[in-house]
């Protein structure tokens, strides 16, 4: 046992419901308000000491969770489930490193307690374990910055050996154990004096998204916001934008690529990406897409810098081998990166890329980069529209591990009221501008949220 070493005292939760300013269309369905969880965890080190650390994620039923049931049933089956995961994280108190006690929360007690929520349920009503990982990291990222203030130190500068005791070979199966002795996580980031004080900032598209006066119904939101895609544009001084397809009606969706792409070229800006949102069903249809768009709008492709998930994110059981899409664009895993192994067989699969995501942990995304970056994977860091606490580890992970362009963050354009009182305290990080966000407010330890300041303003 190190003397670095802490263990968890105390948690608890507590959940935060905000509606969005406009919808948002995940896959087939369209959202219109969401449930944010925080966790309060208190740790104890060798010496007696006392840190208290807090990790938020929003428990985005439509992304964890597509399927039959009603959005409300699933909430509240996901909300039950952070209830039961804060007990078990209360008698959880073997001692360690973030990472040691997080990676053995995940390998020997989030399945079992999946297992457990889904033994009443048949397969139709069972949870996923997507939406189970989404709800266990709000506990993960407490725990990380609880350590960072126990140490006095940034929480991404705790992946080092002077606060790990193990290398990464003490975190992969045995295959892959050899390529990893001596290696930490520090490894595959940036060298601290290397990380960015701001960042490019993506702004998503979305599929009922107007883009032109035309497409206005006259219900939309006057709250000073932009609504027109030119007008965020303009507002923010964007330079990259994701764009939403539906992946069942190829016309839409080439109109739409065509759509955006024209505005881009009209407002100079240089880089888009294409998100499927995992309803495609084979090769073909993006590779029709994009050999159309190269053949008729070559400087729209060439903006193009990468496609992000096309395919159902059951991976294990879709395992449809892309390799032809990879030699055209980048391919990002996203919805299917659950953890390492499922990067792996994307991997095998023929996916060039990930994008990580703090939602599916902080653990499970840091040995997701290092599976990733040891096997000449590119990398990415997508949002989940996070608000309020959310964007800071999910920011702040773009900018340690360096991304192939910034990071993506929606926040601010479905549901900016959420995150006003943090706003007051990082109004750089929470507005882009100049089509970045700062990270120059945060603090020196943990996650920096300045919490006392943004909750006693």
């Amino acid at each position: 046992m190190s003397n670095k070493d802490v263990s968890v005292l105390s948690s608890s939760i507590s959940f935060f419901d905000f509606e969005n300013r406009v919808p948002l269309k995940f896959g087939h369905e369209i959202t219109t308000k969401s449930t944010l969880c925080r966790a309060t965890i208190t740790i104890k080190g060798q010496d007696g000491r006392t840190a208290v650390g807090v990790g938020e994620t929003p428990l985005a039923v439509s992304w964890t969770w597509p399927g039959e049931l009603s959005y409300s049933e699933r909430l509240e089956r996901m909300k039950k489930f952070c209830e039961r995961l804060n007990a078990e994280w209360l008698g959880f108190s073997t001692p360690g490193h973030p990472m040691e006690i997080g990676h053995s929360f995940l390998e020997h007690r989030l399945h079992a307690l999946l297992d457990a929520e889904n033994q009443a349920y048949d397969k139709l009503h069972q949870m996923p374990y997507l939406a189970a990982l989404v709800c266990n990291s709000l506990f993960d990222l407490a725990l990380y910055d609880a350590y960072g203030k126990y140490h006095g130190v940034k929480a991404f500068d705790v992946f080092t050996p002077e606060f790990m005791n193990h290398d990464l070979s003490h975190y992969y199966t045995q295959e892959y154990r050899q390529a990893y002795v001596g290696k930490y996580p520090s490894d595959y980031m940036l060298a601290p004096d290397k990380v960015p004080a701001s960042i490019p900032a993506w702004h998503l598209v979305g599929g009922t998204d107007p883009l032109e006066p035309s497409d206005l119904t006259g219900k939309e939101p006057k709250d000073g916001y932009p609504v027109l895609l030119r007008d965020w544009i303009r507002a923010d001084g964007l330079q990259c934008l994701k764009i939403k397809l539906v992946g069942n009606n190829a016309p839409w969706d080439y109109d739409r690529i065509v759509h955006v792409g024209s505005i881009a070229n009209e407002m100079g800006v240089p880089y888009l990406s294409a998100d499927f949102n995992c309803t495609v069903q084979e090769p073909g249809y993006v590779l029709g897409l994009m050999n159309q768009l190269r053949q008729e709008y070559p400087g729209i492709f060439e903006k193009l810098l990468y496609i992000e998930q096309p395919f159902p994110y059951d991976i294990k059981n879709h395992r449809i081998d892309v390799s032809e899409i990879s030699k055209i664009k980048p391919l990002f895993l996203d919805e299917s990166a659950h953890d390492w192994r499922y990067v792996a067989l994307g991997h095998e699969l023929g996916w060039s890329g990930v994008a990580l995501k703090t939602c599916k942990t902080l653990t499970g995304a840091m040995l997701s980069l290092c599976w990733a970056r040891e096997q000449g994977m590119s990398i990415m860091v997508q949002d989940l529209t996070n608000p309020r606490l959310a964007i800071i580890p999910h920011a702040l992970l773009a900018a340690n591990v360096g991304t192939i362009m910034g990071v993506e963050v929606n926040s601010m354009q479905f549901c900016p009221e959420a995150s006003k009182p943090e706003a007051r305290i990082h109004p750089k990080l929470y507005k882009r501008d100049g089509g970045s966000i700062s990270l120059e407010s945060l603090g020196n330890t943990g996650f920096g949220y300045r919490l006392d300041e943004i909750e006693g303003s």
